[in-house]
């Protein structure tokens, strides 16, 4: 089931290589996106001191929560396997490559996952053909 897409992914960007990644969620985060209360805009992901993140994407607070509800726009940690992360920055390091989520869905088991891509933005011709 897919909880959210990212749309303006392949308007902006050709994809070069996706994987598929875990995400490390609170409650409330979990629950705000099976009502599909969530958003890609300017969200995009980085590895820092060999771990992957999640940056500027907003969950937003759940309607039914507490005064303890999660901060919409925090950093939320993917879980890649430790030869994913290493190939993935290797790539990285190539000149126009940057790494953006595509969708957010739940696994077989229930589990969120995030499918994340190495992604090389289009020009502005080639937008036209998308």
């Amino acid at each position: 089931m897919i909880a959210l897409q990212n749309r303006q992914a392949s308007h902006s960007y050709f994809i070069e290589e996706r994987y598929t990644a875990g995400i490390q969620l609170l409650g409330t985060e979990v629950k705000s996106l099976r009502e599909g209360k969530a958003s890609f805009n300017d969200a995009f992901c980085i590895i820092i001191e060999g771990e992957a993140w999640i940056k500027s994407l907003h969950i937003a607070p759940y309607t039914h929560g507490t005064a303890n509800n999660h901060d919409p726009l925090r950093d939320r940690k993917l879980l890649l396997q430790k030869r994913e992360i290493n190939k993935i920055q290797s790539k990285l390091k190539e000149k126009g490559l940057t790494l953006i989520p595509l969708r957010i869905f739940f696994s077989d088991s229930q589990l969120v996952k995030v499918e994340i891509g190495l992604a090389r933005g289009k020009k502005l011709a080639d937008k036209r053909e998308s």
